[in-house]
């Protein structure tokens, strides 16, 4: 009768193994809840930096357009009088200029 155990007698658990896995299970929660904060607030300053990124190159596609019209208009005669009665102070032969004092 030695070797047996007594019938009343429950298993003993390890306490200490048993406290290890639970402060691990709970590190590890823990570890990842924040990672998963930082994450979420890195990924809402990327959507906003794409936003800001994606107004600037509708800006800059707008900015192209008026570009290319000016670049047509540079082309036709109209810019050309224009620029000789501005800057050259040119004048057609029988147009009458009238200046201010």
């Amino acid at each position: 009768m030695a070797g047996r155990k007594p019938a009343y007698r429950k298993k003993r658990y390890n306490r200490l193994g048993l406290f290890l896995v639970t402060v691990c299970i709970v590190g590890l929660i823990t570890v990842i809840g924040v990672g998963s904060m930082s994450l979420s607030a890195k990924q809402k300053s990327l959507e906003e930096k794409e936003l800001l990124l994606t107004q600037q190159i509708q800006d800059e596609i707008e900015r192209t357009e008026q570009l290319t019209e000016y670049e047509k208009y540079t082309k036709t005669n109209a810019f050309v009088e224009e620029t000789a009665k501005d800057k050259l102070g040119l004048v057609y032969e029988r147009e009458i200029v009238f200046r201010s004092n």
